[in-house]
């Protein structure tokens, strides 16, 4: 194992040294072995970002950023806004609807209230009619008494004849 160990570890070392710009003092030959990768062709400069020119691309970048994430919370709330309406049309609508059935309702009870005062009598036509009533009673109880008067009259005239007839009465066997 020990010896898989300083394998593993050399192999890492020449891995590693490899890719340092600095060339180790060793003289091994796997290391004068090697030829570059990239012999005679130079590495193309790149040109360095600007602070003005990062600036303005971060700027640009940050700001389109923020106006997307705004946008889109700008129209989130449009629509929990107008889910919102809607819901507050409905529930309007639903109440409209209620109060035109009770203004139907009030209506109809009106429509009767008329009818039934049309046809109902008013304290003026009760006190008439009650003055009529009592003329009427009044005067049939006038009748009553002048009928009383006049049958206890008759009556009267019927007893005082019985007295008579029975005083001028012929004996029984008279009779007979």
């Amino acid at each position: 194992m020990a010896s898989t160990a300083t394998r593993n570890f050399s192999l890492i070392a020449r891995h590693a040294s490899r890719r340092s710009k600095y060339r180790l003092l060793s003289s091994s030959a796997i290391l004068r072995e090697e030829t570059p990768a990239h012999v005679g062709v130079a590495p193309s400069p790149r040109k360095p970002v600007g602070g003005i020119r990062g600036g303005v691309i971060g700027f640009l970048f940050g700001f389109s950023l923020a106006s997307s994430f705004a946008a889109y919370r700008l129209l989130d709330e449009y629509k929990q806004a107008s889910v919102t309406l809607q819901a507050s049309v409905e529930e309007l609508q639903q109440s409209t609807e209620k109060v035109s059935a009770h203004v139907r309702r009030i209506e109809a009870v009106e429509k009767d209230l008329k009818a039934l005062s049309n046809s109902s009598a008013s304290k003026d036509d009760l006190s008439r009619l009650r003055s009529e009533v009592k003329k009427i009673y009044d005067g049939l109880h006038i009748e009553f008494l002048d009928l009383r008067s006049f049958v206890w009259g008759m009556q009267q005239d019927v007893h005082a004849i019985m007295k008579r007839e029975a005083m001028d009465v012929k004996p029984p066997a008279e009779r007979i």
